[in-house]
């Protein structure tokens, strides 16, 4: 299997990188220069020069040529401006769609956030607007046909990952490692499950080997 991921350099991208290339999937990570590849390199993929904040829905079809999966998992970060937030947070993704309905790539993973239906729409907060921004990117996947599945982590760590989850709707907070979402998300892939499933997930006691969807 062939997948790409956009925003290739995150570290949930690498970790993930990694788990897939062990299985013997050939992984294509989107970075913004050439100098940011070795990352993906170190992590058993291959780099893609692209800017996802300007590439065109044609050329970025293209770019997707011969993939049987695309994972959404770039992300305008923190101190980075509204706008900036519009584009990747909420636009990349509907991009990517776009793209990937163009190239025929049916299967999308998305990795969205907790609580993204649930934000105060007058807010200023950068939060608040993050939230709102990614309940709109997942509305847009969930009406299109895409084989689609909605990943909505609670708050991220860098603990080593315990192989075991809480899924669910309304779940609360909590935390997770971020090697866990890679390994969960490396499951739906590699087993072809969780189509057209949105779920938050947090760290639990559910072996992600075990899930059923």
């Amino acid at each position: 299997m062939k997948v790409v991921i956009v925003g290739g350099r995150s570290r949930i991208a690498l970790l993930l990188t990694a788990l897939l290339s062990r299985q013997g999937h050939t992984v294509v990570g989107t970075v913004r220069s050439e100098r940011q590849g070795h990352n993906v390199v170190a992590a058993g993929g291959t780099p893609l020069v692209l800017d996802i904040e300007t590439i065109s829905v044609q050329a970025l079809a293209e770019s997707l040529s011969g993939a049987d999966a695309v994972v959404f998992a770039a992300g305008a970060g923190y101190g980075s401006t509204t706008r900036q937030k519009e584009i990747i947070d909420r636009d990349g993704p509907i991009l990517l769609a776009n793209a990937a309905e163009k190239a025929a790539v049916n299967r999308y993973v998305l990795i969205s956030s907790m609580g993204a239906d649930y934000f105060d729409s007058g807010s200023a907060d950068p939060f608040q607007i993050y939230l709102r921004l990614k309940s709109d990117a997942d509305a847009d996947l969930r009406a299109r046909s895409l084989d689609w599945t909605i990943v909505r982590p609670s708050g991220l760590d860098d603990r080593p990952g315990s192989g075991r989850v809480r899924l669910g709707e309304g779940i609360g907070g909590g935390s997770i490692p971020r090697a866990d979402v890679a390994a969960l998300i490396a499951r739906l892939l590699s087993e072809g499950i969780g189509i057209r499933h949105q779920f938050e997930v947090t760290s639990g006691a559910e072996r992600i080997e075990d899930l059923v969807f």
